[in-house]
């Protein structure tokens, strides 16, 4: 399962994408995802799609969604190429958390939502008020490392183990010249600076997916389960991902958890993980995606949850271990009519290759080939 990295696409300010908003804020609250309701707007997809240059199949109306902050980015530059190529498209993607995207979309306010974590099953439950006929299902989209980003001037090259960040997080080890840290870099010179955590406040697929990491691979040091919800006392909390990076970045002797492309943007060096390979990982898309390769299709039927355990202990070179997969959520059926055609294309255009391509520089891992072929199939059945 190899991931291709190319690049062609600049990362964008962080930020929600907010197109014609009072229209869209006007229309919210009728904008249910339910097969029984009626188009609410002249502007509403009528089924009819028109190919044009750039490849996409246009559709015209407005749709709404919500969720990650993990694929923000991503979205971003999608919703911007897509609007570009197609007149009377309008895409409203609004930057929350996994955890509410999921609400909004089971309260019938998104034609998708966002998640880094699949649904569980009392949110599949819950998702049948709103498929009429059917049931959210989980759609893989966007891959990447969780980059361990850290502030402490005149250390480079930090490295740290799923022991000692399962340490720092919990926090058991609360000084940055630590002996635990000092044998994983004894050529640095480290200070006695206190170590200050920062975590995310809202629940969040990010926090699941490091936590999960952290128990599968250090279960002594993080007795927690997995969870959106920070489970851990201590440390500062900020909302969203950009608001962890945006702390770390102004917090001397900080270290916190993102997307890539929020270090990457805010040039916040990133630690590299000892896994056990030949040498410590680095945070990069394609060491990620030779983690991301181990992940198996766990979901049934149209739904293609992936189970990503196998990265988490991994000690191949090269392949990095705290990784996630954002999905988008929607109906398999039953999905509103008026807003399934342009729904499908804007999904069908972030799943194909045109799509794909341009993650890897934004920060991001484009789907193996196999996962991303199932994925389009996916698509296409939705209604």
């Amino acid at each position: 399962m190899k991931l291709q990295r190319k690049s062609g696409l600049q990362a964008l300010t962080v930020g929600a994408v907010a197109i014609s908003g009072a229209l869209l804020l006007t229309g919210c609250g009728s904008d249910n995802n339910s097969g029984s309701s009626s188009p609410s707007s002249s502007s509403s997809a009528s089924g009819s799609s028109t190919a044009n240059a750039s490849g996409i199949s246009c559709v015209q109306g407005q749709i709404l969604a919500s969720g990650s902050s993990a694929q923000q980015n991503a979205i971003e530059a999608w919703v911007k190429n897509y609007q570009q190529a197609c007149s009377g498209a309008t895409i409203n993607y609004k930057t929350s958390s996994s955890g509410e995207g999921i609400i909004d979309f089971n309260q019938g306010t998104d034609a998708f939502a966002g998640s880094d974590s699949p649904l569980k099953p009392e949110e599949v439950a819950a998702s049948k008020k709103v498929c009429a006929t059917g049931q959210g299902i989980n759609i893989p989209m966007v891959g990447g490392p969780i980059a361990i980003g850290y502030n402490l001037p005149g250390v480079n090259n930090l490295v740290l183990d799923a022991s000692t960040i399962a340490k720092i997080f919990n926090g058991k080890i609360t000084t940055w010249n630590d002996k635990a840290i000092k044998a994983l870099n004894p050529s640095a010179t480290l200070p006695s600076t206190k170590i200050q955590t920062v975590h995310r406040q809202d629940d969040s697929g990010t926090t699941d997916n490091l936590t999960k990491y952290m128990h599968g691979a250090a279960a002594a040091d993080w007795p927690y389960e997995h969870a959106k919800a920070w489970a851990a006392h201590g440390g500062q909390a900020a909302a969203k991902s950009s608001g962890v990076s945006a702390l770390v970045k102004q917090t001397e002797g900080s270290i916190g958890y993102f997307e890539l492309s929020y270090a990457t943007s805010q040039s916040i060096p990133t630690v590299k993980i000892a896994t056990g390979a030949s040498q410590p990982v680095e945070a990069t898309t394609q060491n990620a995606s030779a983690g991301i390769a181990q992940a198996k299709v766990v979901g049934t039927g149209s739904d293609l949850a992936l189970d990503l355990s196998a990265a988490y202990t991994t000690k191949a070179d090269n392949a990095y271990p705290i990784v996630l997969v954002t999905y988008e959520i929607a109906c398999d059926k039953g999905n509103k009519a008026s807003t399934l055609p342009l729904t499908k294309s804007f999904l069908n255009y972030i799943a194909s290759d045109s799509g794909q391509q341009q993650l890897s520089s934004a920060g991001y891992a484009p789907l193996p080939t196999e996962i991303a072929t199932k994925v389009r199939s996916t698509i296409s059945t939705l209604s």
